[in-house]
Protein backbone atom coordinates (compact mmCIF):
# COMPACT_ATOMS: atom_id res chain seq x y z
CA UNK A 1 0.00 0.00 0.00
CA UNK A 2 0.99 3.18 -0.80
CA UNK A 3 2.38 6.21 2.04
CA UNK A 4 -0.52 8.75 2.54
CA UNK A 5 0.61 12.19 2.62
CA UNK A 6 -1.45 14.64 4.30
CA UNK A 7 -2.44 16.57 1.80
CA UNK A 8 -1.03 20.70 1.69
CA UNK A 9 -2.45 24.27 1.58
CA UNK A 10 -2.19 24.35 -2.63
CA UNK A 11 -3.95 20.76 -3.07
CA UNK A 12 -6.98 21.99 -0.88
CA UNK A 13 -7.08 25.44 -2.50
CA UNK A 14 -6.89 23.80 -6.14
CA UNK A 15 -9.90 21.08 -4.77
CA UNK A 16 -12.09 23.51 -3.54
CA UNK A 17 -11.10 25.44 -6.79
CA UNK A 18 -12.24 22.70 -9.10
CA UNK A 19 -16.43 22.33 -6.98
CA UNK A 20 -16.39 26.31 -6.66
CA UNK A 21 -15.97 25.84 -10.72
CA UNK A 22 -18.37 23.05 -11.06
CA UNK A 23 -21.09 24.64 -9.28
CA UNK A 24 -20.51 27.93 -10.92
CA UNK A 25 -23.62 27.77 -13.57
CA UNK A 26 -26.21 26.45 -10.76
CA UNK A 27 -27.74 23.77 -13.34
CA UNK A 28 -26.04 21.00 -11.37
CA UNK A 29 -28.61 18.34 -10.92
CA UNK A 30 -28.80 16.35 -7.26
CA UNK A 31 -27.18 13.08 -8.82
CA UNK A 32 -24.53 15.07 -10.49
CA UNK A 33 -24.08 16.87 -6.88
CA UNK A 34 -23.89 13.46 -4.85
CA UNK A 35 -21.45 12.03 -7.68
CA UNK A 36 -19.01 15.23 -6.85
CA UNK A 37 -19.72 14.38 -3.06
CA UNK A 38 -19.14 10.77 -3.36
CA UNK A 39 -15.70 11.64 -5.79
CA UNK A 40 -13.59 13.55 -3.02
CA UNK A 41 -15.11 10.73 -0.33
CA UNK A 42 -14.14 7.96 -1.96
CA UNK A 43 -10.47 9.20 -3.87
CA UNK A 44 -9.05 11.36 -1.13
CA UNK A 45 -7.79 10.12 2.23
CA UNK A 46 -9.45 11.17 5.21
CA UNK A 47 -6.92 13.62 6.47
CA UNK A 48 -7.74 15.56 3.49
CA UNK A 49 -11.14 15.82 4.86
CA UNK A 50 -13.17 16.46 1.47
CA UNK A 51 -16.74 16.19 3.02
CA UNK A 52 -15.80 19.05 4.95
CA UNK A 53 -14.41 21.36 1.56
CA UNK A 54 -17.60 19.70 -0.34
CA UNK A 55 -19.81 21.95 2.25
CA UNK A 56 -17.82 24.39 2.25
CA UNK A 57 -17.99 25.24 -0.86
CA UNK A 58 -21.91 24.17 -1.33
CA UNK A 59 -22.60 26.08 1.29
CA UNK A 60 -21.02 29.40 -0.41
CA UNK A 61 -18.56 29.32 3.36
CA UNK A 62 -15.68 29.92 0.69
CA UNK A 63 -14.67 32.07 -2.08
CA UNK A 64 -12.83 32.66 -5.02
CA UNK A 65 -10.67 35.31 -3.45
CA UNK A 66 -10.01 33.10 -0.66
CA UNK A 67 -9.10 29.98 -2.21
CA UNK A 68 -6.57 31.62 -4.58
CA UNK A 69 -4.75 33.18 -1.41
CA UNK A 70 -3.64 29.99 -0.02
CA UNK A 71 -1.86 29.07 -3.72
CA UNK A 72 1.84 30.54 -2.87
CA UNK A 73 3.45 29.72 -6.18
CA UNK A 74 3.07 30.55 -9.78
CA UNK A 75 3.27 27.40 -10.91
CA UNK A 76 0.25 26.49 -8.72
CA UNK A 77 -1.86 29.55 -9.76
CA UNK A 78 -1.36 28.45 -13.50
CA UNK A 79 -2.72 24.93 -12.91
CA UNK A 80 -5.74 26.14 -10.70
CA UNK A 81 -6.84 28.21 -13.52
CA UNK A 82 -6.34 25.21 -16.43
CA UNK A 83 -8.18 22.50 -13.36
CA UNK A 84 -10.90 25.31 -13.43
CA UNK A 85 -11.16 26.32 -17.20
CA UNK A 86 -11.37 22.64 -17.60
CA UNK A 87 -14.38 21.97 -15.07
CA UNK A 88 -16.35 25.06 -16.92
CA UNK A 89 -15.86 23.79 -20.54
CA UNK A 90 -16.81 19.98 -19.80
CA UNK A 91 -20.03 19.73 -20.35
CA UNK A 92 -19.66 22.57 -23.81
CA UNK A 93 -18.82 26.08 -24.61
CA UNK A 94 -18.57 28.47 -20.85
CA UNK A 95 -21.82 29.48 -20.11
CA UNK A 96 -22.03 33.69 -19.30
CA UNK A 97 -21.43 32.34 -15.47
CA UNK A 98 -18.93 30.37 -16.33
CA UNK A 99 -17.02 33.14 -18.12
CA UNK A 100 -17.58 35.20 -15.31
CA UNK A 101 -16.10 32.68 -12.62
CA UNK A 102 -13.12 32.15 -14.46
CA UNK A 103 -12.32 36.37 -15.14
CA UNK A 104 -12.71 36.82 -11.52
CA UNK A 105 -10.64 33.86 -10.69
CA UNK A 106 -7.59 34.88 -13.30
CA UNK A 107 -7.92 38.48 -11.54
CA UNK A 108 -7.37 37.01 -8.14
CA UNK A 109 -4.71 34.61 -9.45
CA UNK A 110 -2.97 37.12 -11.19
CA UNK A 111 -3.16 35.60 -14.77
CA UNK A 112 -2.76 37.93 -17.50
CA UNK A 113 -6.09 38.74 -19.16
CA UNK A 114 -4.48 37.81 -23.04
CA UNK A 115 -3.21 34.36 -21.30
CA UNK A 116 -6.81 33.61 -19.57
CA UNK A 117 -8.60 34.50 -23.05
CA UNK A 118 -6.11 31.94 -24.61
CA UNK A 119 -6.58 29.26 -22.55
CA UNK A 120 -10.52 29.45 -22.75
CA UNK A 121 -10.52 29.76 -26.24
CA UNK A 122 -8.53 26.77 -26.59
CA UNK A 123 -10.91 24.83 -24.15
CA UNK A 124 -13.53 26.17 -26.69
CA UNK A 125 -11.65 24.55 -29.32
CA UNK A 126 -11.62 21.16 -27.68
CA UNK A 127 -15.07 20.74 -26.08
CA UNK A 128 -16.60 22.45 -29.21
CA UNK A 129 -15.11 20.15 -31.95
CA UNK A 130 -18.31 18.24 -33.54
CA UNK A 131 -18.91 13.73 -32.85
CA UNK A 132 -17.97 13.09 -36.10
CA UNK A 133 -15.97 9.76 -36.76
CA UNK A 134 -12.26 10.41 -36.74
CA UNK A 135 -10.70 8.92 -40.11
CA UNK A 136 -8.92 5.49 -39.71
CA UNK A 137 -5.70 6.73 -40.56
CA UNK A 138 -5.23 8.88 -38.00
CA UNK A 139 -6.26 6.52 -34.89
CA UNK A 140 -3.66 4.73 -33.50
CA UNK A 141 -2.21 1.64 -35.33
CA UNK A 142 -2.79 -2.10 -33.27
CA UNK A 143 0.12 -3.75 -32.32
CA UNK A 144 0.73 -6.98 -35.06
CA UNK A 145 0.07 -9.54 -32.13
CA UNK A 146 -2.04 -8.23 -29.06
CA UNK A 147 -2.50 -9.84 -26.36
CA UNK A 148 -4.38 -12.88 -25.66
CA UNK A 149 -6.88 -10.72 -23.72
CA UNK A 150 -7.35 -8.00 -26.12
CA UNK A 151 -7.67 -10.21 -29.29
CA UNK A 152 -9.58 -8.45 -32.21
CA UNK A 153 -13.14 -10.41 -32.70
CA UNK A 154 -14.29 -7.82 -34.78
CA UNK A 155 -13.93 -4.14 -36.30
CA UNK A 156 -15.77 -2.26 -33.15
CA UNK A 157 -13.57 -3.73 -31.06
CA UNK A 158 -10.76 -2.45 -32.89
CA UNK A 159 -11.92 0.55 -32.79
CA UNK A 160 -12.77 0.44 -29.15
CA UNK A 161 -9.05 -0.47 -28.52
CA UNK A 162 -7.89 2.15 -30.65
CA UNK A 163 -9.88 5.14 -28.95
CA UNK A 164 -8.71 3.57 -25.66
CA UNK A 165 -5.25 3.92 -26.64
CA UNK A 166 -5.50 7.33 -27.80
CA UNK A 167 -7.50 8.40 -24.37
CA UNK A 168 -4.72 6.28 -22.30
CA UNK A 169 -1.66 8.40 -24.41
CA UNK A 170 -3.77 11.91 -23.97
CA UNK A 171 -2.87 11.02 -19.85
CA UNK A 172 1.03 10.99 -20.82
CA UNK A 173 1.12 14.76 -22.67
CA UNK A 174 2.96 17.41 -20.65
CA UNK A 175 -0.06 20.25 -21.87
CA UNK A 176 -2.89 19.52 -19.60
CA UNK A 177 -5.20 21.31 -22.10
CA UNK A 178 -5.26 18.37 -23.99
CA UNK A 179 -7.13 15.80 -21.69
CA UNK A 180 -9.67 17.64 -22.11
CA UNK A 181 -10.21 15.83 -25.41
CA UNK A 182 -11.17 12.40 -23.44
CA UNK A 183 -14.81 13.21 -23.22
CA UNK A 184 -15.30 14.51 -26.79
CA UNK A 185 -12.97 11.45 -28.34
CA UNK A 186 -15.21 9.48 -26.07
CA UNK A 187 -18.27 10.85 -27.96
CA UNK A 188 -16.77 9.84 -30.93
CA UNK A 189 -16.48 6.77 -30.04
CA UNK A 190 -20.21 5.97 -28.81
CA UNK A 191 -21.37 7.18 -32.21
CA UNK A 192 -18.70 5.69 -34.59
CA UNK A 193 -19.85 2.25 -32.49
CA UNK A 194 -23.22 3.00 -33.19
CA UNK A 195 -22.94 3.64 -37.32
CA UNK A 196 -21.42 0.04 -37.17
CA UNK A 197 -25.60 -0.58 -36.28
CA UNK A 198 -26.35 1.96 -38.85
CA UNK A 199 -27.32 4.18 -35.92
CA UNK A 200 -26.55 7.78 -35.84
CA UNK A 201 -26.52 10.06 -32.45
CA UNK A 202 -26.68 13.95 -31.75
CA UNK A 203 -25.00 15.13 -28.76
CA UNK A 204 -27.68 15.34 -26.82
CA UNK A 205 -28.28 11.50 -26.76
CA UNK A 206 -24.69 11.22 -26.49
CA UNK A 207 -24.43 12.90 -23.37
CA UNK A 208 -27.17 11.35 -22.33
CA UNK A 209 -25.74 7.87 -22.89
CA UNK A 210 -22.81 8.75 -20.72
CA UNK A 211 -25.00 10.28 -18.05
CA UNK A 212 -26.66 6.91 -17.71
CA UNK A 213 -23.70 4.73 -17.08
CA UNK A 214 -23.11 7.08 -14.58
CA UNK A 215 -20.30 9.41 -16.49
CA UNK A 216 -21.57 13.29 -15.90
CA UNK A 217 -19.24 15.44 -17.78
CA UNK A 218 -18.13 17.60 -15.14
CA UNK A 219 -17.74 14.97 -12.31
CA UNK A 220 -15.37 12.90 -14.85
CA UNK A 221 -13.38 16.10 -14.87
CA UNK A 222 -13.30 16.52 -11.44
CA UNK A 223 -12.39 12.75 -11.03
CA UNK A 224 -9.58 13.23 -13.14
CA UNK A 225 -7.75 15.55 -11.51
CA UNK A 226 -8.78 14.33 -7.90
CA UNK A 227 -6.73 11.72 -9.01
CA UNK A 228 -4.19 13.29 -11.42
CA UNK A 229 -3.17 17.05 -9.81
CA UNK A 230 -3.49 16.34 -6.07
CA UNK A 231 -0.84 14.41 -5.38
CA UNK A 232 0.54 11.61 -2.48
CA UNK A 233 -2.27 9.22 -2.60
CA UNK A 234 -2.98 6.05 -4.40
CA UNK A 235 -6.14 5.54 -3.94
CA UNK A 236 -8.95 3.19 -4.10
CA UNK A 237 -8.87 3.03 -8.19
CA UNK A 238 -5.26 3.78 -8.62
CA UNK A 239 -4.68 0.20 -6.70
CA UNK A 240 -7.65 -1.70 -8.60
CA UNK A 241 -6.28 -0.37 -12.02
CA UNK A 242 -2.62 -0.81 -11.17
CA UNK A 243 -2.23 -2.91 -8.55
CA UNK A 244 1.31 -2.76 -7.32
CA UNK A 245 3.05 -1.07 -9.97
CA UNK A 246 0.82 2.01 -8.52
CA UNK A 247 2.50 2.66 -5.47
CA UNK A 248 6.07 2.86 -7.34
CA UNK A 249 4.08 5.81 -9.31
CA UNK A 250 2.12 7.28 -6.61
CA UNK A 251 4.41 10.72 -5.71
CA UNK A 252 3.58 13.61 -4.75
CA UNK A 253 2.48 15.71 -8.01
CA UNK A 254 0.97 14.27 -11.22
CA UNK A 255 0.21 10.77 -11.38
CA UNK A 256 0.49 10.35 -14.91
CA UNK A 257 0.35 6.53 -15.29
CA UNK A 258 -2.66 5.93 -12.90
CA UNK A 259 -4.65 8.88 -15.06
CA UNK A 260 -3.60 7.09 -18.33
CA UNK A 261 -4.86 3.82 -16.76
CA UNK A 262 -8.49 5.21 -15.74
CA UNK A 263 -8.71 7.11 -18.89
CA UNK A 264 -7.84 4.10 -20.75
CA UNK A 265 -9.77 1.42 -19.01
CA UNK A 266 -12.71 4.26 -18.75
CA UNK A 267 -12.87 4.84 -23.07
CA UNK A 268 -12.63 0.84 -23.11
CA UNK A 269 -15.62 0.30 -21.11
CA UNK A 270 -17.74 2.96 -22.97
CA UNK A 271 -17.37 1.47 -25.96
CA UNK A 272 -17.98 -2.30 -25.02
CA UNK A 273 -21.02 -0.73 -23.69
CA UNK A 274 -22.06 1.29 -26.23
CA UNK A 275 -21.34 -2.16 -28.36
CA UNK A 276 -24.15 -3.78 -25.87
CA UNK A 277 -26.63 -1.29 -25.84
CA UNK A 278 -27.09 -0.77 -29.66
CA UNK A 279 -26.85 -4.80 -29.89
CA UNK A 280 -30.07 -4.50 -27.50
CA UNK A 281 -31.86 -1.92 -30.17
CA UNK A 282 -30.89 1.27 -28.32
CA UNK A 283 -32.29 -0.15 -25.38
CA UNK A 284 -31.21 -0.64 -21.42
CA UNK A 285 -33.40 -3.37 -20.99
CA UNK A 286 -31.57 -6.49 -19.09
CA UNK A 287 -28.68 -4.07 -18.54
CA UNK A 288 -27.52 -2.55 -15.35
CA UNK A 289 -25.16 0.24 -17.11
CA UNK A 290 -23.94 1.79 -14.21
CA UNK A 291 -22.72 -1.59 -12.74
CA UNK A 292 -21.61 -3.04 -16.16
CA UNK A 293 -19.77 -0.35 -16.69
CA UNK A 294 -17.68 -0.48 -13.43
CA UNK A 295 -17.11 -4.13 -13.80
CA UNK A 296 -15.95 -3.56 -17.73
CA UNK A 297 -13.33 -0.66 -16.29
CA UNK A 298 -12.15 -3.53 -14.02
CA UNK A 299 -12.14 -5.91 -16.87
CA UNK A 300 -9.66 -3.24 -18.54
CA UNK A 301 -7.02 -3.54 -15.81
CA UNK A 302 -4.98 -6.19 -17.50
CA UNK A 303 -5.37 -4.50 -21.21
CA UNK A 304 -3.50 -1.29 -19.77
CA UNK A 305 -0.51 -2.86 -18.43
CA UNK A 306 0.13 -5.12 -21.60
CA UNK A 307 -0.30 -2.45 -23.69
CA UNK A 308 1.51 0.72 -21.97
CA UNK A 309 4.46 0.43 -24.48
CA UNK A 310 1.95 0.93 -27.19
CA UNK A 311 0.16 3.91 -25.16
CA UNK A 312 3.40 5.36 -24.67
CA UNK A 313 4.56 4.72 -28.55
CA UNK A 314 1.32 6.80 -29.17
CA UNK A 315 1.74 9.67 -26.67
CA UNK A 316 5.65 10.25 -28.37
CA UNK A 317 3.74 11.20 -31.36
CA UNK A 318 0.89 13.62 -29.95
CA UNK A 319 0.91 17.20 -29.19
CA UNK A 320 -1.82 19.75 -28.45
CA UNK A 321 -2.20 21.44 -31.91
CA UNK A 322 -2.27 17.45 -33.49
CA UNK A 323 -4.99 16.58 -30.73
CA UNK A 324 -6.94 19.60 -31.83
CA UNK A 325 -6.70 18.65 -35.45
CA UNK A 326 -7.64 15.49 -35.14
CA UNK A 327 -11.15 15.79 -32.70
CA UNK A 328 -11.66 18.88 -36.19
CA UNK A 329 -11.07 15.90 -38.70
CA UNK A 330 -7.82 17.35 -40.33
CA UNK A 331 -5.04 14.96 -41.26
Amino acid sequence: MSEMISPTENEEALYSICLLAAFTDGEKADGEREELRQIGESLLPPEFNAAAIYQRVLLRRTTIAAEAARLDAPEWKHLAYEMAVKVCEADGVTSPAEKEFLGNLARELGIAKTQAVEMITAGDEVVGAGIEEIAPAMLPSLPPSLPAAAEQKSEVNSLILKYSILNGALELLPETLSTMAIIPLQMKLVNSVGKQYGVSLDKRQLVEFLGAVGIGATSQVVEGFARKMIGGFAGKLSKQFLGKTAGSFAKKGVDQLTSSAFSFASTWAIGQLAQRYYANGRSWSGINAKETFQNLRSEAEPLHQKLLPQIQQQASTLNYGKVLAMLRGQP
